[in-house]
């Protein structure tokens, strides 16, 4: 992904999983806020920033020690990962700095000769970034690095409760 996109290796990809059980495979310390949020905001537009368990490899982390996790909320990628097994590297379909693509055909225009395969799941017109929410501090620390679909209030709602 860091070659086709020409993204700088210093910055993590984030994993989509297809289910919460998942991120219990993947990472380690998940306290009760990352319960809270996933249950409340998955599937959905919500990343979650965890610590890494020992079975990612480092520079799936970018060295950070740390794993982005998200249960999207489109079927496609969930059933990938449930055929896999595996969590899948998730990432806008665009040259690194290009504008995003928001149909196959764009896609195609921007990276269709690096890549093998592109699967068309309709326009994505109109839909905002998920939203980041840092938990990896421990200790019911969280910090939100891009308020996207879900607003910032919405998350300290769910954590107040």
């Amino acid at each position: 992904i860091y070659e086709i996109k020409s993204r700088l290796k210093h910055k993590p990809l984030s994993l989509l999983i297809a289910e919460v059980e998942q991120a219990y495979e993947l990472a380690r310390d998940l306290g009760d806020s990352f319960d809270v949020l996933a249950e409340r905001f998955w599937p959905g537009p919500l990343t979650l920033i965890v610590r890494a368990g020992a079975k990612l490899p480092l520079r799936s982390t970018a060295n950070t020690g740390n794993v982005a996790l998200r249960v999207p909320d489109c079927a496609i990628p969930r059933a990938v990962v449930a055929e896999f097994g595996l969590p899948i590297t998730a990432t806008s379909a665009n040259m690194h700095g290009a504008p995003e693509c928001t149909h196959a055909a764009g896609v195609r225009d921007q990276i269709g000769e690096r890549i093998p395969l592109i699967v068309d799941g309709g326009p994505t017109v109109g839909r905002a970034h998920t939203t980041i929410v840092d938990l990896s501090g421990g200790k019911g620390s969280w910090q939100i690095l891009r308020e996207g679909a879900i607003p910032m209030h919405e998350i300290a709602l769910a954590l107040q409760d």
